[in-house]
């Protein structure tokens, strides 16, 4: 009995893929397999640093190497407020507009037009999805505390429900986001360039690394604002390339 015919089928995010002409088909260069359960591993260690870090109490220890009574002498500093802060945005928005130029040129070859698009998407779901959730924080600042000359008694931001009486809008780091939104930029190369993948990776941590920092300095946010938000963002990304990796069967039908 004969066997399928073989054909290409072009899929909108992944691009031409290769199988029989009718039946499942199989994706050019699909992650390896182990690169889901990898993801969600990272995910559920992140997960419990996270809450291991909230138990000991290390958000306050570290914030008092920063203030005083009298304030947080780094937070009008030009290293941390113009240069990281606002340099910062300024940073991101180049990034984003990079990589729109890259997607608007982007040849026959990989990654593919659609899929520039959708981890472009997936930046933007993370850099409206953690300012969305800072909106709706009852948590205030390290600034706005008493312990460092303002006027709120502190409350752990994971007292759902228990305002400290402040301003609020403070968790998680929205300023954190402008770096760690772009883990898309990893996820989109790792199964075409997984070297420039990993230097994405780096950068995007370094950078991020360094924003968390200039917050904590400046009285603006703990370390877990900043790590809350890494971890939000990835979450985000790993459930993209779920999604995607689905558009990627692994089966071609077999000859009846």
């Amino acid at each position: 009995m004969n066997g399928p015919v073989s054909g290409r089928v072009s899929d909108p995010l992944i691009g031409p893929v290769i199988g029989p002409a009718s039946g499942p088909v199989i994706g050019p260069a699909s992650d390896p397999p182990i690169a889901r359960p990898r993801d969600a591993w990272w995910l559920l260690a992140g997960l419990a640093v996270l809450l291991a870090w909230e138990a000991s109490g290390g958000d306050r220890w570290l914030i008092q190497f920063y203030g005083s009574p009298s304030g947080f002498a780094w937070r009008d500093a030009w290293l941390t407020s113009r240069l990281l802060h606002d340099g910062g945005r300024w940073l991101a928005w180049g990034v984003m507009a990079a990589l729109v130029w890259q997607t608007l040129r982007a040849g026959p070859g990989e990654p593919t037009r659609g899929e520039r698009l959708y981890w472009l998407a997936a930046i933007l779901v993370a850099l409206v999805f953690v300012p969305a959730l800072k909106r709706f924080s009852t948590t205030s600042c390290p600034w706005d505390l008493q312990a460092f000359g303002g006027t709120v008694p502190y409350v752990p931001h994971w007292l759902l429900g228990q305002a400290d009486g402040g301003p609020g809008h403070c968790f998680p780091s929205g300023h954190a986001v402008a770096a760690f939104a772009f883990f898309g930029v990893h996820f989109l190369w790792r199964r075409h360039r997984p070297g420039l993948a990993r230097g994405a990776l780096a950068a995007v941590w370094i950078v991020g690394a360094a924003f968390g920092w200039a917050q904590m300095a400046r009285g603006a946010h703990f370390l877990s604002h900043t790590l809350w938000t890494a971890w939000c963002c990835w979450a985000i990304c790993s459930a993209a390339a779920w999604v995607l990796d689905s558009r990627r069967p692994g089966r071609v039908a077999m000859a009846s």
